[in-house]
């Protein structure tokens, strides 16, 4: 297959892009996503055959591996990688970091400081301060003694080019309104919901976000510049460590336009299946035990005025079993040729049947082209460089269209290892459906299963928008149902590992309860760190009492690692500064573990403390 068959606005386009390596797949996919009988049959086994073979494996690795136990209270052991300087540097930038004042007039300081220093000496005050605390340095060059020391101690690294345009909030808004509407959108603006349009408030979408990078389209140039600094963010991820990672935005790739309205479609698409297992009576189901009756489907759809066959999308394996479930649904928007004339859903306000998705005109086919190139072309990329490529997560509504890419690309280069790692935030009220559905299709089909699970950035914007536009806020309600629901994720993926070791998570976490978490559960799965299922994350600069400790017991721990011009990272370090705020004011641990570090090595007499790695366990 060819990902663009994932794409539904192909199916009228009649667009065709063929990738290389893509075309193999095809086969493989049909023997496996709509084998829902043998997919039934491996649910099962999870439950029951499986269940035996789990347990008894689980008992048997618990048993023969010894426990782990990580105390995060010895400071000699978390910041044996710093000197004293260092350790100084940190209690000063996390104490400024407390205040509120200082923390939002932080860009406007930063300026009058830079007016008054001169450009030289303001670049060696932040080498000193904020910039030498959460950033590695200037280029690939200049990061790699960092990077090195690092993995000396244990700590590997996620490389991440931290560089974004400094926009006034009138150029941010016009970009983001030029490029997310399509031309047929604006000669007919009746078939988009709210949700997945382009709203002039929210045109800034740097409001309102701590720790993410945002991109905004200009034109097709700018694209291709994103893509050559992923590239060589992916070569000095392969040349610093034989494990490293690199991060990439979608965002950054092409037009967003093209990433709304596929949300949009993936969303209603989804959003029917629901609506007609409400009409059998299946409602109120988990995402993977929802299955609709295909001869019910059929004369549902003939009521509704729609024509075609639609029993007949599925055939071979699906006559045997007469249903279909979520995945087996989802799979029909990636065949363009069973779904061009009939891929509608009904409008519940008019009762009229309506195409999914207007056309695209020819320029914004090619633009679409050519952002899946670019994707295509990382990928390759990181594999050939053996370096694990993790696609962030961003806004809801991209990030629909955003997963289906990652997970496409998942099957074609997560065949031998996980190549491709996507990115899951657990603070929206569907994180676990979507999870737990692509765990499941990598099951079927085979390939290594490769998530990042976080928490999420961009929680005040979302809420804010989905009040202020009127749809459906997506967040869950408060921070304890997060935090239920990043370990509920966790779990299951835990588990996933403990029954195939096909499936790899990274837990990008600052929260001790949650690594520790993740500990006990490893213990009793009798997964051991050597393995490297599971990964630890956190932000360079912050708990490295987590970080270097677990590198240490020789658990895989990465550090995501920023880097650029220190006047071009100005707008990473602002929002670091707003995060750490929240950070620094709920916990006051870091700088009690930093003090009680800097008072022990003056006390032994280790003013000029030099940081001497040892080998990890």
């Amino acid at each position: 297959m060819s990902i663009v068959k994932t794409v539904p606005a192909l199916a009228r386009a009649g667009v065709d892009i063929n990738f290389r390596r893509l075309n193999a797949l095809s086969n493989r996919r049909a023997q496996s996503t709509v084998a829902s009988t043998q997919a039934d049959q491996d649910v099962n086994n999870r439950e029951d055959a499986g269940a035996q073979s789990y347990s008894s494996r689980k008992s048997r690795n618990a048993s023969s591996s010894p426990k782990i136990s990580i105390d995060f209270e010895q400071t000699q052991e978390a910041y044996k990688s710093k000197d004293n300087l260092e350790l100084l540097r940190s209690l000063v930038v996390f104490k400024l970091c407390s205040y509120d004042l200082l923390v939002d007039k932080n860009k406007e300081l930063m300026d009058i400081s830079k007016f008054l220093l001169g450009k030289k000496a303001f670049e060696q005050f932040m080498k000193m301060t904020f910039y030498g605390q959460f950033v590695a340095g200037e280029d690939h060059k200049s990061i790699k003694p960092l990077i090195q020391k690092n993995r000396a101690f244990g700590v590997g690294s996620v490389l991440d080019y931290s560089v974004e345009e400094d926009l006034t909030q009138e150029d941010a808004v016009t970009n983001e309104m030029d490029s997310c509407v399509s031309a047929a959108e604006k000669e007919s603006m009746g078939h988009r919901e709210k949700k997945y349009k382009a709203h002039q408030q929210f045109g800034d979408r740097r409001g309102g976000v701590t720790g993410a990078r945002t991109y905004f389209y200009t034109d097709e140039a700018k694209c291709d510049q994103h893509m050559e600094t992923f590239l060589k963010c992916i070569k000095a991820s392969g040349g610093s460590s034989v494990d490293g990672f690199s991060a990439i935005k979608m965002t950054a790739l092409g037009r967003p336009q093209f990433l709304l309205q596929f949300s949009e479609v993936l969303v209603k698409w989804r959003r029917f299946f629901s609506f007609l297992a409400a009409q059998q009576g299946r409602d109120g189901m988990e995402a993977l035990e929802q299955r609709l009756e295909l001869q019910p489907l059929q004369e549902f759809m003939t009521k509704l005025g729609a024509t075609g066959d639609f029993h007949g999308w599925f055939t071979g394996e699906k006559q045997g079993s007469g249903t279909i479930d979520r995945l087996d649904w989802n799979s029909l928007i990636d065949d363009r040729i069973k779904i061009s004339d009939l891929l509608v859903v009904p409008n519940l306000k008019t009762g009229q049947l309506e195409p999914l998705l207007n056309k695209f005109t020819e320029e914004e086919e090619k633009q679409m082209k050519r952002m899946l190139q670019r994707l295509d072309v990382l990928a390759k990329h990181a594999e050939e460089h053996s370096v694990r490529l993790m696609v962030d997560a961003e806004q809801t509504y991209f990030q629909p269209a955003i997963s289906t890419l990652t997970v496409e690309m998942q099957r074609i280069y997560n065949r031998g290892k996980p190549v491709i790692f996507n990115t899951y935030q657990c603070y929206l009220k569907e994180a676990y459906d979507i999870m737990t559905m692509d765990v499941e299709l990598s099951r079927r089909e085979g390939w290594f299963f490769g998530a990042k699970l976080v928490r999420g950035a961009y929680m005040y914007q979302e809420r804010s928008r989905a009040e202020e536009i009127g749809y459906e806020d997506p967040i869950n309600p408060d921070y304890e149902t997060t935090n239920m629901m990043y370990h509920r994720c966790l779990d299951y993926v835990l588990d996933e590992i403990g029954l195939n070791r096909n499936a790899n998570v990274m837990v990008a976490s600052h929260n001790e309860d949650t690594v520790k978490h993740t500990i006990r559960r490893m213990n009793d799965l009798g997964l051991t760190p050597t393995e490297n299922k599971v990964y630890f994350g956190q932000l360079l600069g912050m708990c490295d009492q987590i970080s270097f400790p677990l590198g240490q017991a020789g658990f895989p721990v990465y550090k995501y690692v920023p880097y650029g011009p220190v006047n071009e990272v100005i707008p990473y370090l602002s929002r670091r500064a707003q995060e750490n705020r929240g950070f620094m004011k709920g916990s006051q641990r870091e700088r009690e573990l930093l003090w009680k570090e800097l008072k022990r090595r003056l006390a032994s007499g280790q003013v000029f403390y030099r940081p001497q790695p040892e080998p990890a366990l």
